[in-house]
């Protein structure tokens, strides 16, 4: 049809005016009313996505600021503590500005990484401090992950350590790419509006350097001009150098042994013919001696215990080492006391095991002695023990227990203590003996106890099943901290009973007890108490041993007062030597 026939829709006139195709015309009046009807929803869904869109970007904000300014320490751990503004972040956002746009993506995505890799160090650290009382060392702690997931199946249930460890592997995995996400999210806003940003940066920047200079806080304590990221990162490179130095100081520390080439026979010559038993009892620290929570349960047991030996003919003499780890690491303070060493961390305890260094027990083997340790906690085998020169290392597989576990402890300590004295101790004709016993009762999660039973009933440890399946469940008691601390309480009676009952029954005129805490408890025992002392006792029915002592100004009993002596626990092995050597026999020339 052309233009200005009788069948057009409009006058000739106007037909410039109008769309020569007809076309376009017919299908534009169809879609009028269509396009009308979709105009109404689109309107509304555009802002709600644009709501959407900044309330994640101010997520995104929130969890970048987060990872800034979060503490490591629980005790500052709290919302107002993450009210700073952090230095790293404006530095961040600077580089976004000045970097090609070509790469910023890249950048920001790199530095979201790097920010998530902080994260999950920020997290590593908040867990050791609150355990162990230090931070996280990437170089050697990663063999810790193992007795983590042991204790955590023992305090909230295997199922419940499964779960803890797949979080642990998404946290692992998923903070650095959240973290990249989130810091890619940020990158537009900012960079689109490069000059409010730029002068917003500067503002802050300023804001930053007076808050610094003046010291300003809006929680005592944490700067609000923060700069916690740099600080980490200074810290851990600190670490690594002082872990580097560390080797030498300790090479040099280790080098220097007055007893090293020392002849058998002029060696313990006060203790010869006698039995002599190291006996660890975990977590024993001053804590419970101390705290108005904890003594009142431990004090009448060790004075009861204390008479019980009184009337077995033994005398005791106490004090307090201070131990160089806490909350956890036992075999620190072990080879502490062994090696007369400072051992307060996982490398200066590979080097220590590695070297030749003399031991305590390692001493009385030259002498003479059969060298046992006694370690129901030990589930594998234990090469360490040829460090320690001990002729023969009794674990949790050959100690013939068939009772059930009481959480981490394999065994009652009534029962390590049974097996020792029937494959060793109870033996006719044989040598004197040196044991280290490591009793585990006490170990955290101090739930269930078992109870005494009479000696002659222990067997095969049979007897004590109904006692861990009637006592309470470590995940009821590990919420509520005031009864945890009083079942930590009932567990330091139960091992220190077991040890007093086992010497009144079985010990001699020849049986000599040096019993110990290895660490104090973990902080949800002792508060914030940056205390490592650890009782310390040697019981003996011969006056002679403890009069070997006298000079040592320890005190009367299981119980050392506040004011007992304390000494390092590393300087005992060379006090004890001396002490029982030739010349700190009182019958000596000089004395």
């Amino acid at each position: 049809m052309q233009p200005g026939s009788p069948d057009d829709d409009g006058p000739t006139p106007e037909a410039p005016s109008e769309p020569v195709d007809p076309t376009p015309k017919a299908s534009s009046e169809p879609l009028g009313p269509t396009s009308e009807a979709s105009s109404e929803p689109v309107g509304p869904g555009r802002r709600r996505r644009a709501v959407l869109g900044g309330i994640v970007t101010a997520v995104a904000a929130l969890l970048v600021l987060a990872v800034f300014t979060s503490p490591i320490e629980t005790s500052t751990m709290t919302p107002a503590a993450f009210l700073r503004l952090p230095v790293e972040a404006l530095v961040a956002v600077v580089l976004l500005l000045v970097v090609p746009a070509r790469t910023r993506r890249w950048v920001a995505g790199t530095l979201g990484l790097l920010l998530g890799v902080v994260a999950i160090w920020k997290i590593l650290d908040l867990g050791f401090l609150s355990v162990l009382q230090r931070p996280f060392d990437p170089a050697l702690d990663w063999t810790l992950f193992d007795d983590a997931e042991s204790f955590l199946s023992d305090s909230i249930g295997k199922a419940g350590a499964i779960g803890a460890a797949v979080v642990a592997g998404l946290l692992a995995l998923g903070l650095p790419v959240l973290l990249a996400r989130a810091a890619l999210r940020l990158s537009g806003p900012l960079t689109r509006r490069r000059t409010a940003t730029a002068r917003t940066v500067a503002a802050l920047c300023a804001v930053w350097i007076t808050c610094a200079v003046l010291g300003a806080q809006l929680v005592p304590g944490i700067p609000f001009a923060d700069r916690n990221v740099s600080q980490l990162a200074r810290d851990r490179a600190l670490m690594v150098r002082a872990g580097i130095l560390d080797q030498d100081a300790f090479a040099a520390e280790a080098s220097v042994d007055a007893f090293r080439g020392t002849p058998a026979e002029q060696l313990l010559t006060g203790l010869r013919g006698k039995d002599v038993i190291v006996a660890f009892i975990e977590s024993y620290g001053r804590t419970a001696l101390e705290s108005p929570e904890i003594a009142p349960q431990v004090e009448p047991v060790l004075e009861a215990d204390t008479a019980t030996l009184g009337t077995a003919g033994f005398s005791a003499r106490s004090a307090y080492l201070t131990s160089s780890t806490v909350g956890s690491g036992s075999g620190l303070a072990h080879a502490t006391l062994l090696s007369g060493l400072w051992i307060d961390s996982n490398r200066r305890w590979r080097n220590l095991t590695s070297s030749d260094r003399f031991t305590l027990s390692g001493a009385f083997q030259q002498a003479g002695w059969r060298t046992v340790g006694i370690m129901p906690g030990n589930t594998r085998a234990w090469p360490e023990g040829d460090f320690y020169r001990f002729d023969k290392v009794w674990d949790i597989r050959d100690m013939g227990y068939r009772g059930p576990a009481f959480s981490w402890a394999t065994m009652p300590d009534q029962y390590a203590l049974a097996a020792f004295e029937r494959d060793e101790y109870g033996k006719p004709d044989r040598v004197p003996l040196f044991a280290q016993i490591n009793l585990v009762s006490s170990h955290a999660p101090w739930v269930p106890i078992p109870q005494q039973v009479d000696w002659n009933d222990v067997g095969d440890g049979s007897i004590f099943a109904p006692m861990a399946a009637e006592g309470a469940a470590a995940q009821d008691v590990w919420s509520d901290p005031a009864r945890l601390r009083h079942e930590y309480g009932r567990s330091i009676g139960y091992s220190m009973d077991s040890l007093v009952s086992f010497v009144q029954r079985y010990g001699n005129d020849n049986t000599v007890l040096v019993v110990l805490g290895d660490h104090q408890p973990l902080p949800i025992v002792t508060g914030d108490s940056p205390n490592r002392d650890v009782p310390i006792s040697i019981i003996a029915r011969d006056r002679s041993v403890l009069d070997r002592m006298g000079g040592w100004g320890w005190q009367d009993g299981l119980k050392p007062g506040p004011d007992a002596p304390v000494w390092r626990m590393d300087s005992f092995r060379d006090r004890f030597l001396t002490a029982f050597g030739p010349n700190g026999d009182p019958a000596a020339p000089g004395h």
